[in-house]
């Protein structure tokens, strides 16, 4: 008997597969940020189902959602429609299977002549900064039938490369006053990135502004809802949590350093 080959070959059986290891390594990574989060939560005197978690799966493939829809995260932000709509099709089987439910929202910025392939792909667009994409994607949304959850993203810091309403301008004043009638948005709340690479206080005000905009539009439009505050990323989300966050985005905490994005412009 070739005992050598028989061991061998029980070696190769009990050896983990890539997917094993790389599912062992993002539940490692989940527990890790949950345990984090709700230590976050403690210290802040915050409950931890006050603040929801988004997976950021934005350059990973529709197997790494569902891997992580296997462990239990439900909801994911996509920067880009045209990258998402390669993995749609995909998610849409496990969809139908009844496999847990899978939320896919927009976070990244949208050109208004993608509103309607938006409004037909996503679950929510959190990153909308004008009236144009609002009508856009509110005369989109009709035409399917649906009332599409969106954010306001807010631009809170001088960096030229971000994207999202200027509070005080003219554009935001105009896009609250006309919310209200556009009948097929649903109107959640706001959301920001902080400036990178800053000290923890200017980082704190950020979110803290995003806070105090919040109030401020909730009591002047009444008829809109601002539940949601989504804020805080990797990097910064304990910052985040402490100033009010009711969602975070984390992407390469949870799924590790990402490869840059290669696919189609946008």
């Amino acid at each position: 008997m070739d005992t050598e080959g028989l061991a061998k070959g029980s070696a190769a059986k009990r050896a983990p597969t890539h997917r094993q290891s790389r599912m062992s390594q993002l539940a490692e990574n989940l527990e890790k940020l949950e345990a984090a989060v709700a230590e976050v939560c403690q210290h802040a005197g915050r409950r931890r189902e006050d603040v929801e978690l988004m997976a950021v799966s934005k350059t990973y493939p529709a197997e790494t959602i569902v891997e992580a829809a296997s462990l239990g995260v439900a909801l994911f932000g996509e920067n880009r429609v045209q990258e998402f709509a390669g993995k749609a099709d995909e998610l849409d089987v496990l969809r139908s299977r009844g496999e847990g439910p899978i939320r896919v929202h927009l976070i990244g910025h949208l050109q208004s002549n993608k509103a309607a392939r938006a409004a037909e792909l996503f679950d929510a667009v959190d990153s909308v900064d004008s009236l144009r994409l609002a009508q856009r994607l509110n005369d989109a949304a009709g035409k399917l039938g649906k009332r599409l959850p969106i954010l306001l993203e807010v631009k809170l810091s001088p960096e030229e490369t971000k994207e999202g309403l200027e509070p005080e301008s003219s554009g935001a004043a105009q896009l609250l006053e006309a919310l209200p009638d556009l009948r097929h948005l649903e109107t959640r709340g706001l959301m920001t990135i902080a400036p990178w690479g800053t000290a923890e206080d200017v980082t704190r005000a950020c979110f803290r502004s995003l806070r105090a905009w919040r109030d401020r539009w909730a009591a002047q439009h009444p008829k809109l809802r601002f539940d949601v505050l989504s804020m805080g990323m990797s990097g910064d989300f304990p910052l985040a949590i402490a100033e009010g966050a009711t969602r975070i985005r984390v992407g390469t905490a949870l799924f590790g350093k990402r490869a840059p994005y290669t696919g189609p412009p946008e």
